[in-house]
């Protein structure tokens, strides 16, 4: 047998033999309700604020921070970005609403009711995702990496890789910290993992992916996660979505 031979023969044993972590499995749910969304809006991120959801939209020269009604989706208010800004993940952290851009190195902070823009600082990271834990601001960038940003500094306080048994889970976007588990949309796919925060290891899937046949005109990717406001059940839609979707999970998280 040549070495190259055995070498081979000695690689395939030991991939053989290697203990393989297992895939987290994919959860059922179950559709509640399905209401009207603004069909232009390229949603970035969604949060609960009280009654309402507040929703980031992007897009250059189309960017915006409102307040919608969850149940009809009118929009009670408006704020437009700057033209050169592209918003991205959303989320309310002690009083006010924070706001991430994408490329643009900014994170703005609004009235959560009236949406005034209070401030604009710099922000250190390609901006994806948004959420927080009450403490910390917990953000994606577009890889496998989520950061627990200081709230005062957004120096790092600390960060997970997102990993499905080996494999790192990449292009994670909109995110929301829900029941100590963190959702977070995988893009450009219909999929939503279902995150344990400890150690960033995915403890289950949900597949969205009927949600386009529910869907009265086409949409982009799936994209917008919340809690939906007054209930145990979380609202979903996507960008360019007709429909925003109030779902419930079928069963448990898995550990």
């Amino acid at each position: 047998m040549g070495v190259r031979r055995a070498a081979l023969l000695t690689a395939a044993v030991l991939a053989i033999a290697a203990p393989t972590a297992a895939a987290a499995p994919t959860l059922s749910w179950t559709l509640v309700a399905t209401h009207p969304h603004d069909a232009d809006a390229f949603t970035q991120g969604l949060v609960a604020h009280g009654p309402v959801l507040l929703e980031s939209t992007g897009l250059f020269g189309e960017s915006t921070v409102r307040r919608v009604v969850p149940a009809t989706g009118a929009v009670l208010v408006q704020q437009a970005l700057a033209p050169e800004l592209f918003a991205e993940g959303l989320t309310v952290f002690k009083g006010s609403a924070l706001q991430l851009t994408w490329m643009n190195g900014r994170v703005l902070s609004y009235s959560p009711t009236t949406l005034v823009r209070t401030s604009s600082r710099r922000y250190p990271f390609v901006g994806w995702g948004l959420t927080t834990n009450g403490r910390q601001l917990i953000v994606s960038d577009g890889t496998s990496t989520v950061r627990w940003l200081d709230p005062q500094t957004l120096r790092v306080e600390r960060s997970v890789t997102v990993r499905d048994g080996r494999r790192a889970i990449d292009q994670l976007n909109e995110l929301e910290l829900i029941d100590g588990v963190l959702w977070a949309n995988v893009w450009p796919s219909d999929r939503i993992a279902l995150i344990d925060p400890a150690d960033g290891h995915v403890r289950a899937w949900l597949d969205m992916a009927r949600l386009r046949t529910q869907l009265s005109a086409p949409g982009e990717v799936l994209n917008g996660i919340a809690r939906y406001p007054g209930t145990a059940h979380i609202a979903v839609t996507g960008k360019w979505w007709p429909e925003l979707f109030q779902i419930r999970l079928a069963g448990r998280v898995p550990a």
